[in-house]
């Protein structure tokens, strides 16, 4: 596997320090760049275009999200989508959550997560999937319950697009297995791989088989397409 090349952005040098020498024990991952703050965190991000950018919302200069809305149409004026956005804060607020999503972030990840844990959440982002921390994973997962109105007025709140008709044929003869239900329920839910397989008593790797079964099944590109999908669908409630 080749290595994962990170930039860190965050203005506190002792966690930056403390990040950047916990992820570097991974072989791998590779941390290509540091920044104290945005500007530099922009730069460096246009300049080294890393695998994932780790990134925090209060940075001294500009907020991470904008910084996130900045990077994002950097990436849409080169038509370059590499770099992936992880937010890494402690801000849990439902308009935090929602704006950095809303800015184009692909994972949100919170700051008291263990290091194996955020190796994970670094891992799937590099892989192109959408990393939620659990703990604020039901904040995402209620925009998809209800009808969000389309407000200029509110540009923090993000929409997720109902199920296409193709989606709905799709789910119509989708068959799950039981237990690729009950794996299905606990992702909706905002576990992770791990916590799964200790909510189940099964081995990590028998997890992520029955995961690549469930996004294969639904078609689905990553877990929260497929949570979005299971909830629109009705497959859960």
């Amino acid at each position: 596997m080749a290595d994962i090349g990170i930039v860190l952005i965050e203005d506190h040098d002792l966690t930056r320090l403390g990040l950047r020498t916990a992820l570097q024990r991974h072989s791998s991952i590779r941390v290509v760049g540091e920044a104290a703050n945005a500007k530099q965190g922009l730069m460096l991000l246009q300049d080294k275009q890393p695998d994932v950018a780790v990134v925090d919302i209060g940075l001294p200069d500009m907020d991470g999200i904008e910084l996130t809305r900045q990077f994002k149409q950097f990436q849409l004026d080169t038509n370059d989508f590499s770099t992936k956005i992880l937010i890494l804060t402690m801000y849990d607020s439902e308009d935090s959550v929602l704006a950095a999503f809303g800015a184009g972030a692909n994972s949100y990840c919170m700051k008291d997560v263990n290091i194996d844990q955020l190796v994970e959440a670094i891992q799937s982002t590099s892989d192109g999937n959408s990393w939620i921390d659990p703990t604020i994973a039901n904040i995402v997962l209620r925009q998809v319950r209800k009808p969000i109105a389309a407000d200029p007025s509110q540009p923090k709140m993000i929409a997720i697009e109902a199920v296409e008709a193709a989606y709905e044929e799709i789910m119509d003869n989708v068959q799950l297995t039981d237990r690729e239900l009950e794996i299905l329920q606990l992702i909706v839910e905002g576990q992770s791989n791990n916590a799964i397989g200790e909510t189940l008593f099964i081995s990590l790797g028998t997890v992520k088989t029955h995961v690549r079964n469930i996004l294969s099944k639904l078609c689905a590109d990553d877990r929260t397409q497929a949570a979005v999908l299971a909830l629109r669908s009705g497959l859960i409630s």
